[in-house]
């Protein structure tokens, strides 16, 4: 499952550079799923929708950090446990409830974000 970034935030910022996808992003950032991936050309997200790689995506929250759920892959193949919730020092990054994937899944969209 994704990581979430519950309304507990801090807007510390510890997070933000710790993770190896370019995932989470500052309150009210734009983001763009190009930003720190090898991903080029079109890109399909999880709700089937095709965007262009460099196209401006409007920002998930605008009151917290936020963790675009489309590049977030727990840390699989970079590290042991997600660095954003170990390094975040009021425990306000946990796993999303509502995005149950498996490792094989988080894995694949490392490869796929990193080519």
């Amino acid at each position: 499952m994704a990581i979430i970034i519950t309304d507990e935030c801090i807007n510390c910022g510890a997070c933000e550079p710790e993770c190896p996808n370019t995932a989470i992003y500052e309150a009210g950032a734009e983001w763009k799923l190009a930003d720190g991936t090898g991903v080029t050309g079109n890109y399909t997200l999880e709700s089937g929708e095709t965007v262009v790689v460099d196209s401006i995506q409007q920002p998930i929250s605008d009151e917290v950090y936020y963790i675009v759920p489309d590049k977030c892959t727990e840390c699989k193949g970079f590290h042991e446990e997600p660095q954003c919730a170990a390094v975040c020092p009021v425990d306000c990054c946990v796993p999303d409830p509502d995005r149950q994937e498996t490792e094989d899944v988080l894995l694949a969209r490392k490869a796929k974000l990193h080519i």
